[in-house]
């Protein structure tokens, strides 16, 4: 029996059975149902989780292997391919959870438009992209950020254990998320602001130093472009192909530090107003990719020859390409104050990492492809044993300590890519599914809370491009006398386990895929509409400042 035809338009005033009780700050009193997560993240919360909220080690330090890869252009050109995809990715993901602020996000969408099966797979391997793959060990993102405060913390310290520095942000990270959703969104605003103020200053000073406004005065403007030279030969291989290749290398690491971006999604079913709230936030993922990591690439590049020794990682010690500068400009002090704020992106990045890990097992207990167990919440709306689960995962970063920090980072950034890539295919090819779904039901796209005209060609872009750069993520160990199983492995094991977990799950749920006429548009959307209500006017200046800037933000994405 094909679905109702459903017009989200006759929704977005309607309250359907909920009532929209309002109290004096304009927030709904509709009390949540019992064992549920509850909508805590408040306007501010969501808007700088967006835009600083995942900036981590892979913009901050992973930059430094992408350096000596592919040489000044090698590095931004690879940013610039892989911002496209990220923004295509999150343009896609955007209009569907604006749509269904639910919880689970794209995993439960999966569900709904595609198959279950591949809600399974996916939801799977987006939990192993923000915890664990077993039982191979391979660590992903969560410990990737783990192994690189060890290795932030190495800057001032070689003396002290390793192991000091990862339970040290253990405790920080798993205080922070017990202490549930309101308590993770005051502390990534605070730790996103202090990243945002960071690469943002960290820009203008580059820029500075880069035109002989440092102690030392020396004037570099596009000097290390033209020596050691704007692109690396990989590996010593001559010519054009040693230059792509090193292009090409960039990639994967680029990947790795724009993985999270989509953490809005699973953010979404504890998001206040998220009818309001998250098409600003999708909107605002622009000022990302240009200011933060394209901008930020650029600056790298111009500061830092590709060839400087102390770019490296497989030391055990890691010294972001901003200290580097700064150092050889002779600014004394700054260093340690720079370091001292990527640590903390570190923590903050270690939290959105646990934070979206258990939220993504509970979504996948909602699902009904992990164990219920997982949907057990307390009082306060908070899934106490999803996170204590993801948190235990979090002690195999101890692995830094034995195998060396740099060349752990280098492990899990590898593997978290793939995986991110995977999702970021995932997405994209549920949209397609929603959008077929959405003509055959007769539904008009400009009705929903959010759309761009770009549909369906950014979907079909991110669906070819991170197949493409997964398949070939990890051609190096192809090359002669360069075969690594290692390498090969946090490559490709995870897109070979992916069809399996997706064919595997079709014939033991037995499971088909959901014809385009039978999609369910409609369930959740009264209760998402009962938690929609205008924003109250500020009752103080901090929060007359915060509308102001929202405002600023608002006017540019309209121009």
């Amino acid at each position: 029996m094909s679905a109702e035809k459903t017009d989200p338009a006759a929704y977005q005033n309607s309250k359907g059975e909920f009532s929209d009780v309002s109290d004096h700050d304009g927030e709904s009193v509709q009390r949540p149902t019992p064992h549920t997560l509850q909508r805590k993240l408040k306007n501010r919360h969501i808007a700088m989780i967006s835009i600083g909220g995942v900036i981590g080690t892979g913009l901050f330090v992973g930059t430094a292997n992408s350096l000596t890869y592919g040489g000044p252009v090698g590095l931004l050109l690879g940013y610039m391919v892989m911002g496209s995809i990220v923004y295509s990715v999150m343009i896609t993901l955007g209009e569907m959870i604006a749509f269904l602020p639910i919880p689970g996000g794209h995993i439960k969408l999966a569900e709904r438009f595609v198959d279950p099966a591949f809600s399974f797979a996916m939801g799977w391997n987006y939990w192993y992209n923000w915890t664990i793959v077993s039982p191979l060990l391979t660590l992903l993102v969560l410990l990737a950020e783990l192994s690189a405060a060890a290795l932030l913390m190495n800057y001032w310290n070689k003396t002290v254990n390793d192991s000091v520095w990862v339970v040290m942000c253990l405790i920080v990270v798993l205080t922070i998320n017990m202490l549930g959703a309101g308590a993770y969104g005051e502390a990534e605003f605070i730790f996103a602001s202090i990243k945002v103020i960071t690469i943002t200053g960290l820009i203008i000073l580059g820029i500075v130093i880069d035109l002989g406004g440092g102690p030392n005065h020396d004037r570099i403007g596009f000097r290390y472009w033209k020596n050691p030279g704007p692109f690396v030969q990989y590996q010593g291989i001559q010519g054009t192909k040693g230059r792509f290749l090193g292009f090409w290398a960039v990639l994967t690491q680029a990947a790795f530090s724009f993985i999270g971006t989509e953490i809005v999604a699973i953010a979404a079913g504890e998001a206040k107003n998220p009818r309001r709230t998250l098409p600003k936030a999708i909107r605002r993922v622009y000022i990302r990719i240009l200011l933060f990591y394209i901008g930020g690439t650029l600056v790298i590049g111009l500061l830092v020859p590709s060839n400087n020794p102390d770019l490296t990682l497989k030391s055990g010690t890691a010294e972001s390409p901003f200290v580097i500068a700064i150092e050889t400009a002779g600014i004394k002090s700054l260093p340690s104050i720079i370091n001292a704020c990527l640590l903390t992106s570190a923590w903050s990045a270690s939290s959105s990492d646990l934070y979206t890990a258990s939220r993504a097992i509970y979504g996948l207990a909602a699902a009904g492809n992990a164990p219920k167990i997982f949907l057990r919440v307390t009082r306060s709306g908070l899934p106490y044993v999803a996170v204590l689960f993801c948190a235990a995962f979090s002690l195999l970063a101890f692995m830094a300590v034995s195998a060396g920090a740099g060349s752990v980072f280098d492990w899990f950034s590898n593997m978290t890519a793939v995986a991110g890539l995977m999702t970021w295919f995932g997405i994209s090819v549920t949209y397609l599914r929603f959008y077929k779904g959405m003509q055959v039901q007769g539904i008009d796209r400009k009705t929903l809370p959010y759309y761009t005209n770009l549909q369906p060609y950014a979907a079909w872009w991110g669906v070819v491009s991170t197949i493409t750069v997964c398949f070939f993520s990890g051609w190096s160990v192809f090359l002669r006398g360069n075969w690594s199983t290692a390498t090969f492995m946090t490559n490709y094991i995870l897109l070979i386990t992916w069809p399996i977990m997706y064919i595997g799950a079709r014939f033991y749920y037995r499971t088909k895929p959901v014809a385009a006429e039978d999609m369910d548009f409609k369930s959740d959307l009264a209760e998402i509409a009962a938690d929609t209500y205008d924003e109250p006017p500020p009752k103080n200046k901090m929060e007359a400042f915060w509308q102001w800037l929202v405002s600023i933000a608002t006017a540019v994405d309209n121009f």
